[in-house]
């Protein structure tokens, strides 16, 4: 998808105070949507240079993401990965898929934030967010407990993500 056409509509939307239609312009340009996603709210803004989104919602229940309202201030590849960062969750939680673990949800996230494994059509982001994004799921990684089952069952996504870091490095 060519990012300055879809930066174009957001615009529009952004233009016309529509930030929750420009969100779910996004969800279904990008192949996001998902049968547990109840839709888009606002959460309080962090600071002009930060942004928070969260998914809520009740384990096994549909869940809302939560954007703050600035969100289309950033640049467009990290807005993406954030949603789908969310997006994954909502996956993640859904009723016969639930991952109980919030570690585990959370690597996940990461490392689709890296890999782009489940959602390829995602852009990549800078290297700056790559080591970011690669350190906070190494650190995800790292609470799963030493040796546990699930540093077990990602350890091959742990080398890849290390192997990344070293190479942006």
């Amino acid at each position: 998808m060519n990012l300055e056409q879809v930066s174009l509509h957001l615009n529009a939307y952004k233009d016309h105070d529509q930030i929750i239609d420009a969100a779910q312009y996004l969800i279904s340009s990008f192949g996001l949507e998902h049968e547990n996603f109840a839709g888009f709210g606002f959460r309080p803004e962090l600071s002009p240079g930060s942004m928070l989104l969260t998914a809520e919602g009740e384990l096994g229940g549909p869940q809302r993401v939560m954007i703050p309202k600035n969100i289309f201030d950033f640049d467009l590849s990290l807005v993406l990965n954030m949603i789908a960062h969310e997006m994954l969750h909502v996956r993640q939680k859904a009723p016969g898929h639930v991952i109980e673990d919030k570690n585990e949800r959370e690597f996940q996230a990461y490392y689709e934030m890296l890999f782009h494994k489940i959602f390829p059509q995602i852009p990549e982001v800078s290297d700056f967010h790559k080591i970011f994004f690669g350190e906070k799921a190494l650190e995800y990684y790292k609470r799963m407990g030493e040796n546990s089952f699930l540093q077990e069952k990602y350890k091959e996504q742990e080398i890849e993500i290390k192997q990344l870091i070293q190479n942006l490095s």
